[in-house]
């Protein structure tokens, strides 16, 4: 796993494995198993984490949520990176880059 990485768009993310995530009210709830912690996604980190199921470009996932939730795309770049960067320090998402096999 790569850890004290700055996330790009060029990177390509998809969801580690050990975590039980479920819907509560319209937002996505996860447990880490193996550190025993809980976190609250969110509406749009859970729609995030959907898209995440197989490896996918961050540049991608901007896409996605820009068509889903009419957002700008420079906006949109600094959340995502910043939610997936969370993700990348709690080690809840495995990271490379475009055109590597995960």
């Amino acid at each position: 796993m790569i850890t004290n990485k700055k996330l790009t768009l060029d990177d390509v993310v998809v969801q580690a494995e050990g975590n039980i995530v479920s819907d509560m009210d319209g937002e996505k709830v996860m447990l880490n198993v193996s550190r025993g912690k809980y976190f609250n996604l969110g509406d749009v980190g859970g729609a995030i984490w959907d898209a995440m199921s197989a490896p996918r470009s961050i540049r991608n996932l901007v896409q996605i949520l820009m068509v889903e939730y009419n957002v700008e795309q420079s906006v949109c770049e600094e959340h995502v990176l910043s939610f997936l960067g969370n993700l990348l320090d709690n080690q809840l998402i495995d990271v490379g880059e475009e055109g590597t096999r995960q």
